[in-house]
């Protein structure tokens, strides 16, 4: 099968599988061996599926129809979670819309997101196109001695940073927070802030740290909770994302449970034999639903 991708993203080609910043969609285009457009371009040959990804400040790049001229299939993969759209312009909310009505395919992060969409758009064919890792990309990974507690996002409403601080203070561990484009001026009085960093570099320095949280209410792709999974490091998150669903379902508290959050956090913190059962059960979900190979075998297109 034939695959193009079309994102905002200005290069055309295709991924290689040791690519320093394999995001998400990157690691979907390596996986599938698919070549990548910009929105605007025109592809050089036909395909049997294109998936075009929004862009967040440019929706009206997105013309399925348009498409259709070069795949016999057209999907439209979720950018954001599933609300996101709602924030548009009000004729850009109706583009995205009718894009999502004219679409063959609607690719979704997450089975709450499937049914949305599918309440959204009558007799819409929705489907989950997993997150993904490459495995090759991150290349070997040290033995460390972890400690300290990363939180996987900065402090604004869309990370819920605050409430991930709150409840990583409970592990009593030094808390460290990635930049994010949503960075707030001061963070760095509250937590260590780490630099700016390759996706590659991230997944190195994510490695030296026992304990994740990532209280974020903004439900996605969740590759914080998918990397933690792959390193064996038990996350802490909200129910709704199939990733810290699936991979940590000890850790997993109701939207908005804080209370049950921190408990969860002193356990962890003091019952060993839990850390590693939790730490265990990561590991074995992320091989058993995640991995690569896996993705490969259940992937619908």
């Amino acid at each position: 099968m034939k695959i193009a991708f079309f994102t905002e993203m200005g290069f055309r080609g295709q991924v290689t599988r040791t690519h320093e910043n394999m995001r998400t969609e990157f690691a979907w285009m390596c996986a599938l061996n698919a070549d990548h457009y910009n929105l605007k371009d025109t592809p050089d040959q036909h395909y049997d599926i294109g998936i075009a990804i929004n862009s967040k400040k440019n929706p009206q790049w997105v013309d399925v129809n348009r498409l259709k001229q070069y795949c016999d299939k057209v999907g439209v993969m979720q950018e954001g979670p599933h609300w996101y759209f709602q924030d548009y312009p009000l004729e850009n909310q109706i583009t995205y819309f009718n894009n999502l009505t004219d679409a063959d395919i609607i690719f979704a992060h997450n089975e709450s997101d499937c049914k949305y969409f599918r309440g959204l758009v009558n007799n819409a064919d929705v489907r989950v196109l997993r997150s993904l890792m490459i495995e090759d990309a991150v290349g070997d990974i040290d033995n460390v001695n972890r400690s300290g507690v990363m939180i996987g996002g900065n402090f604004v409403s869309w990370y819920g940073g605050f409430d991930s601080m709150i409840t990583a203070a409970a592990f009593e561990e030094e808390i460290y927070v990635p930049s994010m484009g949503r960075k707030q001026p001061g963070e760095e009085q509250l937590v260590n802030v780490l630099p700016y960093m390759s996706w590659k570099q991230w997944i190195h320095k994510l490695n030296e740290f026992k304990y994740g949280v990532h209280l974020m209410r903004t439900h996605a792709a969740g590759t914080f909770a998918l990397n933690c999974a792959y390193l064996g490091i038990p996350c802490i998150g909200y129910q709704g994302l199939d990733t810290q669903m699936i991979c940590h379902p000890d850790c997993t508290v109701e939207l908005g449970d804080v209370e049950s959050a921190k408990q969860i956090a002193k356990r962890l913190r003091n019952d060993e034999e839990f850390y590693l059962y939790c730490s265990d059960v990561a590991k074995n979900n992320y091989a058993s639903q995640y991995h690569e190979n896996v993705f490969l075998e259940k992937v619908n297109l």
